[in-house]
């Protein structure tokens, strides 16, 4: 999802091919044995495999709204930090437990509430979380916030997080998120190419 926004706001345009992770095409795992998405094979050779690094390339291509500002900031790239290792360890652990032995939803929860309170209180001072503009640091959070509330959506409604509450709204509703949020079928090898954004 953080690397779609930041291809569409760039103005690139990409092979689009729709996996599913249980099933994952050969030809992705010779690209990137990991196994994980996005993956991005660019014409130069080059496979880029973490969505941060998908990000920092399509904007370094092309950054209409200056989005990277927020990655000079210590402070930015330690949210960033903490989102991709603690909050998502939780996240897992919460919206997905019964993946893992003897983990209690409940307390993995409130091990998130630590993070959201962080963010809630970030949002205090401005519109976004680095300031009163979309930045990539919202976007390289957004997708992890949108999990944690879709995990049980009455509850995370009804919490006093107002800031973080209308911060995720004002992305949901967003064009650039529904745009980015179109359904592809399942790509399967010698389908037709389709591009994104299309």
């Amino acid at each position: 999802m953080r690397a779609r926004m930041a291809i569409a706001i760039s103005g690139q345009q990409v092979e689009f091919r729709e996996v599913i992770l249980r099933d994952k095409p050969s030809s992705m795992i010779k690209l990137s044995p990991k196994g994980t998405v996005p993956v991005l094979s660019l014409s130069s050779g080059q496979v880029i495999d973490e969505s941060l690094d998908v990000i920092d390339w399509a904007l370094k291509l092309n950054d209409p709204d200056n989005w990277l500002r927020s990655n000079k900031s210590e402070k930015s790239l330690e949210l960033i930090h903490t989102n991709d290792n603690e909050f998502k360890h939780h996240l897992d652990r919460y919206k997905y437990s019964k993946r893992y032995d003897n983990e209690d939803p409940l307390v993995h929860r409130e091990k998130c509430l630590i993070f959201i309170n962080e963010l809630e209180d970030q949002l205090s001072s401005s519109q976004f979380l680095y300031d009163d503009k979309i930045s990539a640091l919202d976007i390289s959070i957004l997708p992890f916030i949108r999990q944690f509330r879709i995990a049980d959506m009455d509850w995370f409604d009804s919490l006093q997080k107002p800031n973080i509450q209308n911060w995720l709204m004002k992305f949901l509703e967003s064009k650039l998120f529904k745009s980015i949020m179109i359904k592809y079928k399942k790509w399967e090898e010698g389908d037709e190419k389709i591009f994104f954004p299309n």
